[in-house]
């Protein structure tokens, strides 16, 4: 069977990584049915696949579904081969509790692989996080990797990194116990870089953004980087290799890096758009003082000086993944956002 005749479900069409995963599969012949919560957001999505260089035409579809709802998945899942399952309900507001973040996404990942399993898909890959491997561990001697789960006893799990965590688990509960033979692939990313497709734009793209436009210093924050063409490749090959089945895996480009370091890359290499650019360090009691006010850096308070490097190996070794360098995902997202105008220094 040629690729043209294989459809593929492509849950929450109008994510980052989803949007690249749909470049991928039409790139290489297939046929992409996606969801979105509301059909009204159909032409943003084929306007921002436009801009990676694909016009979809007949060969993409959309379905409503929401993950809190039984609705619109078996028309979704229906006559499709294969699933990417990246869709995750984010609760809104500040105040939301772990429950509002965790129950969402448990149910919403059974919700999707119930109809995938009835509607005969063969395998599910599913996008997790490297919150579901890293979270609550303090220091590490050695790069995490697949066999890490993110200890929920710490009390420096974040409700997103709870709610990857359970929702992770919870899928590979239900393949285990109500699966009837669907097949599992897990990738967990680590911080996703790459070339931004419209206005509507990851959490970890704003880091590239706010460097960009002249934040005051970095904290001592480190993350491993990948560019988001690679996670979505890695998608790919996890969707039909037969070593995949039933695997997680972790995307990394090369080592973690200091947010400094990172500051330093786009310094050295973009040019008059980086005049704004401060490779310092910030001080950890700036940090600390600046979370009692701004809830965006409370959650980076436990991470300050912590090293959280990890391992692609596995990708690698398996499945023949071969990553671009972590420069190059910070420089395309920089050219990215330059290109689109989203920058304010550029417009």
């Amino acid at each position: 069977m040629s690729n043209k005749d294989v459809q593929v479900l492509v849950t929450g069409g109008t994510g980052f990584i989803a949007q690249h995963c749909m470049l991928a599969l039409l790139n290489d012949g297939y046929r992409v049915r996606t969801t979105v919560r509301s059909l009204a957001r159909e032409a943003e999505v084929r306007a921002n696949l436009r801009t990676g260089g694909v016009e979809a035409g007949e060969r993409l579809s959309f379905v409503a579904a929401d993950l809190g709802r039984d609705d619109g998945w078996a028309e979704a899942a229906a006559g499709c081969t294969y699933v990417m399952h990246g869709a995750s309900p984010t609760p809104t507001g500040n105040q939301t509790s772990d429950e509002e973040w965790t129950r969402p996404a448990v149910d919403g990942n059974v919700r999707v692989l119930r109809a995938a399993r009835d509607a005969g898909v063969r395998r599910v890959v599913l996008t997790s996080a490297f919150g579901a491997i890293c979270a609550g561990h303090g220091p590490m001697t050695r790069p995490f990797n697949e066999t890490d789960w993110s200890d929920l006893t710490s009390k420096h799990v974040w409700p997103y990194q709870k709610s990857k965590t359970l929702s992770e688990r919870a899928a590979w509960d239900f393949v285990a116990r109500e699966g009837q033979g669907l097949e599992l692939s897990a990738i967990n990313p680590v911080t996703v870089l790459g070339p931004v497709l419209g206005a509507d734009y990851s959490h970890s793209i704003r880091l590239i953004k706010n460097i960009l436009e002249g934040q005051p210093g970095n904290p001592k924050l480190n993350s491993g980087f990948v560019d988001v063409r690679d996670v979505a490749d890695l998608h790919l090959r996890a969707m039909t290799h037969e070593a995949a089945r039933g695997e997680r895996f972790l995307a990394i480009a090369g080592e973690s890096m200091w947010l400094a370091d990172l500051a330093g890359v786009l310094k050295q290499r973009m040019g008059p758009l980086a005049d704004k650019v401060s490779t310092r360090v910030l001080p950890n009691a700036v940090v600390r003082l600046g979370a009692l006010k701004d809830p965006a850096l409370r959650g980076a308070v436990p991470l300050l000086g912590l090293v959280l490097n990890a391992t692609s190996e596995k990708a690698m070794r398996l499945l023949g993944w071969s990553p671009r360098s972590r420069e190059d995902a910070i420089v395309a997202t920089a050219e990215s956002l330059a290109r689109l105008g989203l920058l304010r220094s550029s417009q």
